[in-house]
């Protein structure tokens, strides 16, 4: 891995936090990812299952994780099992954990190679009533593909039917949406890699860059910081491209005149940053584009100011179309007989600003949170009100990410990352 090792108490904590919240006499088991294939032998990049990862620290495939807290013995309590590793695959694929190694890194005694599992499994399941299956049940979900997670799932309850069945997910979703301070370091560092590649960006930009070039300048700057790369799909959306939410052709060339919207940010340890700016190709805004951004940024700082301990994520955002049909008014985009006449479904702003403001943030983008449960301090949330314009030709969306403290407002993670557009003008014209 490219960033630095991670205390393993954090995982420690993670594991009691986890079992603490378990039925008695039960067993959870979560997998690591598969490593999914392209075509003949090319395969993509790794990347560990969030979940086994928030509780082991472990970084490898072929790896699995059973907690089993009521054990009558102590080394069946926590378990890894991984795929045992020899001095041909160090050669061809490097080094693998050993049991030494996965102790260091998870603060786990109890190391077994995969081939123990079964046989171990079968020992623990007969001092256990109930299975906890990690089933992914996040609001965002949309997955097509058989992961190995839904691969164990079949198999183990078709092994053990007598047993009953519980989720791991409604735990997790409650533990990982409310990070400890470890995991707020790593958040700032997967931020302040962000604000790096940001400000390389100011002085590279000028009328004629390619998108693609921008992406690219991005990129050695995170990867030169120990990121793995981009937290998500970038987003460099010039001029007109800008009102396609999720553009990320990234193919055009940026011209005089036009703004370039940038929804882009680096992870670090598998833990996620999320920025969005929006910056003149010329280095300077038009006056137009200029009162819209104002009125997004005005939007993003009352917004923000909402976040705190016992808010409700769906009024929140009922609160912050208010904000947004005010900005829209004195814009001209909308008028009052537009919001007099609107549909509730639909309010009138909806036209300008479509998405919504905030969503949970950590070690996935989308991160985990129970979004009909109020806000708790430790919650990191985005902040990225957005105006699309198709008919002036541009869009602006300013994004911050932000952390909810037990009292006051939030705590910026990007509050070293320009954003008032003067100095963003400034800094273009050095």
């Amino acid at each position: 891995m490219k960033y630095h090792q991670i205390d393993r108490n954090l995982f420690i904590k993670n594991r009691k936090k986890f079992m603490a919240e378990m039925k008695p006499k039960s067993v959870a088991v979560f997998n690591s990812n598969d490593i999914y294939p392209i075509s003949a032998d090319s395969t993509m990049p790794f990347q560990q299952h969030r979940d086994i990862f928030y509780l082991s620290g472990v970084d490898q495939e072929e790896s699995i994780l059973v907690l089993c807290p009521d054990a009558p013995y102590e080394h069946l309590r926590e378990m890894l099992f991984l795929r045992e590793t020899d001095e041909h695959i160090a050669v061809w694929h490097g080094e693998k954990l050993t049991k030494e190694r996965a102790f260091e890194v998870s603060g786990i005694k109890s190391v077994f190679w995969l081939q123990d599992m079964e046989k171990t499994l079968f020992e623990v399941m007969t001092y256990c009533d109930t299975m906890y299956i990690n089933t992914n049940e996040h609001y965002r979900s949309a997955v097509e593909t058989q992961t190995r997670e839904d691969r164990f799932i079949k198999w183990w309850k078709e092994k053990y039917p007598a047993h009953q069945v519980a989720k791991s997910n409604p735990i997790l979703q409650r533990l990982r949406s409310i990070k400890e301070n470890e995991e707020l370091d790593l958040m700032q560092q997967a931020c302040n890699i962000t604000e790096k590649g940001f400000r390389r960006l100011l002085g590279f930009v000028k009328p004629g860059v390619m998108e693609y070039e921008i992406e690219a300048e991005l990129l050695h700057e995170f990867v030169r910081n120990r990121s793995k790369g981009f937290a998500y799909g970038p987003i460099i959306a010039s001029g007109k491209n800008a009102n396609v939410l999720h553009y990320v052709e990234n193919n055009q060339q940026c011209k005089d005149g036009e703004l370039i919207l940038l929804d882009v940010a680096a992870e670090y340890a598998n833990y996620s940053s999320d920025l969005s700016r929006t910056i003149p190709v010329s280095g300077r805004y038009t006056d137009r584009q200029k009162a819209v951004y104002n009125a997004v940024l005005r939007v993003k700082n009352e917004a923000t100011k909402m976040l705190v301990p016992g808010t409700l994520w769906k009024q929140y955002h009922l609160e912050v179309g208010k904000l947004m049909t005010s900005e829209l008014l004195g814009l001209g985009l909308i008028d009052k007989a537009d919001v007099q006449n609107e549909d509730p479904a639909w309010p009138a702003y909806k036209k300008y600003f479509m998405h919504g403001t905030s969503h949970h943030l950590g070690l996935d983008t989308h991160d985990y949170g129970l979004l009909v449960e109020p806000m708790k301090a430790n919650m990191v949330f985005t902040v990225e009100p957005g105006i699309y314009i198709p008919a002036e030709g541009f869009g602006i969306r300013l994004e911050d990410n932000v952390v909810v403290q037990p009292s006051g407002e939030p705590f910026n993670l990007m509050r070293n990352i320009p954003i008032e557009a003067d100095e963003i003008e400034s800094l273009m014209n050095q």
